[in-house]
């Protein structure tokens, strides 16, 4: 008896367009550029004042226990807060805060200015009004990479109900969902 044939699939032919380049910053960027995300900010508390930063690079890690983590640059503004706070604030953004988002992804910003509407929540974790979802966690660890740290918190109390559709990150530019 012979083992039955698989088929093939044809590949084009390498290099493909884009194809080639080297591992590098500028390959990672443009392929990520490709890859739609939520966006969430992160808040907390530095010295008893709020800060927070927009992430894309929120993912759930485990139901039970319940962990998530995302990435923060170690010369990011809001990194010290996030370095030595035990409880982070996690906001899952509606299309409608695109506003919110950018001024969040800003440098210099004042981001928790007049126009921000935010209340303390538990643990003194700053929590964003309007939000599709909101979550406290405790920081459980930080993890070496590159020039960035992966946060992994455990969650503590949250709220789901928030009401719209999520705004999502893509090519350099947020970007509400279409049907």
């Amino acid at each position: 008896m012979t083992a039955p044939t698989v088929p093939t699939v044809a590949t084009a032919p390498f290099p493909r367009s884009g194809a080639g380049l080297p591992g590098s910053p500028d390959l990672l960027r443009s392929v990520f550029r490709q890859h739609a995300a939520g966006v969430a900010v992160i808040t907390g508390q530095d010295d008893g004042r709020p800060v927070g930063f927009t992430a894309t690079s929120l993912n759930s890690v485990s139901a039970d226990p319940p962990l998530l983590s995302f990435t923060i640059a170690t010369r990011a503004s809001s990194w010290p807060a996030v370095r030595d706070g035990e409880y982070l604030g996690v906001h899952i953004l509606g299309e409608h805060q695109r506003e919110l988002a950018g001024l969040f992804a800003r440098s210099g910003a004042d981001r928790f200015g007049p126009a921000t509407g935010w209340s303390e929540g538990p643990h003194g974790v700053p929590v964003l009004d309007g939000v599709l979802a909101w979550l406290v966690c405790r920081v459980v660890a930080r993890v070496p990479a590159g020039e960035h740290r992966v946060i992994i918190a455990e969650v503590v109390v949250g709220d789901p109900a928030g009401e719209g559709r999520p705004l999502l990150y893509h090519q350099g530019r947020f970007n509400a969902l279409r049907d």
